[in-house]
């Protein structure tokens, strides 16, 4: 019978295949940067709502992914993506665009990267944060490791869009984005997706689905399917240090 696990201080993760109906993996009492890089390398993740509470692992079934040649581009995204104005970089304002992300606001109760975007419209929201202080600490720390990374949309020198997430080999694990403009975090995605299927990236890991997502193109694939391709990922090497857009 599927189930989640209490990790201790030097506890690994169980097999995330046997994670409970809803997709929780394990629970421990404190997050750490090892364990935040052993659990993407297992496909899990972290969610949890209080720096107080216990820190809660996941690896929902189905997953929602992103193949590079599915992406859906609008007539008006193609558009803003071509003469919109925008300047878009690489690692250039990390942990701004964390705290972007982290900042409070109306959402879904059930979204991430896996809702990729913020402000998406349904019943049920709630005003805000799953990017604690540790967390957005952490993630710091990886992105001085050279696995995590961001993508800025700039507008007039103003960042006004913009996600981060963990590279590990040939998979991109996004976990947040946010927009103060229209299509601002739609033009950065559509970006990395092209820069990342240029590198030879298999996907881009959106985590939980949305309708958002699902209209650019985001797909499900069973918990399964997507461990397998986690696991031969493993031995893939990883491009670390600052990203920046060829050409």
């Amino acid at each position: 019978m599927a189930s989640f696990a209490y990790l201790g201080e030097r506890t690994g993760f169980p097999d995330p295949n046997d994670a409970s109906a809803d997709g929780l993996v394990a629970v421990s009492q404190r997050l750490t940067t090892q364990r935040l890089i052993a659990a993407y390398e297992r496909g899990i993740f972290p969610w949890f709502d209080s720096d107080d509470s216990p820190v809660l692992w996941w690896s929902p079934d189905p997953r929602a992914v992103l193949h590079f040649d599915a992406i859906r581009i609008t007539r008006s995204l193609k558009k803003r993506l071509r003469n919109g104005g925008f300047d878009v970089t690489m690692d250039k304002a990390f942990d701004a665009v964390v705290e972007a992300c982290a900042a409070p606001r109306v959402r879904p109760v059930t979204e991430r990267l896996g809702g990729l975007d913020p402000t998406d419209a349904h019943s049920g929201t709630h005003s805000g944060t799953w990017i604690t202080e540790e967390m957005a600490w952490h993630y710091g720390r990886l992105h001085h490791l050279g696995i995590a990374h961001s993508v800025e949309t700039w507008l007039d020198g103003e960042l006004v869009g913009g996600l981060y997430g963990v590279s590990l080999g040939r998979m991109f694990f996004g976990e947040s984005m946010f927009s103060r403009t229209s299509d601002a975090s739609k033009v950065a995605l559509v970006r990395l997706a092209q820069t990342l299927d240029d590198w030879g990236f298999r996907l881009i890991d959106c985590q939980i689905m949305n309708p958002h997502l699902e209209s650019l193109g985001a797909t499900l694939m069973p918990r399964r399917d997507f461990l397998s391709l986690v696991s031969a990922n493993s031995s893939e090497p990883t491009r670390q240090g600052t990203w920046q857009f060829d050409g």
